[in-house]
């Protein structure tokens, strides 16, 4: 299991290299929105790595951020997702708070395959913001990564 999740986030890390280049092709051409959902992207996933390590967060779920900061937080994300994949046992269940102080418990395993899918739906809104904003959408399908 932990290799089908190693490959999940390499194309996760995939899909968001992608469109960090049309970011930083692009600065100009960004709307407030584009930059709202890849920021969004990389919070969520951040914080969800944060509950697993049971570590504070240093971000908020909606935090904008800088796009010169995206690539780097991006970056730190992956490589703190690919040691939580190593380190823990991806079957055990975790107590955690939303952050609206609501408990829940989940698996690792789920919240990593959430994490994956959240990114993926976020990206999707992304491309038609692009399309709305005359940028060509970028093609992160999961099928075109394995090809």
């Amino acid at each position: 299991m932990k290799s089908f999740f190693k490959e999940l986030f390499d194309y996760n890390n995939y899909a968001n290299t992608k469109l960090e280049s049309v970011y930083s092709e692009h600065p100009d051409k960004l709307s407030e929105k584009a930059i709202k959902l890849y920021s969004h992207i990389l919070n969520a996933h951040h914080i969800w790595n944060k509950r697993i390590k049971s570590q504070v967060t240093s971000f908020g779920v909606w935090d904008v951020h800088l796009l010169v900061d995206l690539p780097n937080i991006n970056a730190v994300n992956y490589q703190q997702t690919l040691q939580i994949i190593e380190d823990f046992d991806l079957n055990i269940v975790l107590n955690y708070k939303t952050s609206n102080g609501i408990e829940f418990n989940s698996s690792v395993c789920d919240i990593l395959f959430h994490i994956t899918n959240h990114s993926n739906y976020h990206r999707a809104q992304i491309a038609t913001e692009f399309k709305s904003i005359g940028l060509e959408p970028v093609n992160t399908d999961y099928i075109f990564y394995k090809r």
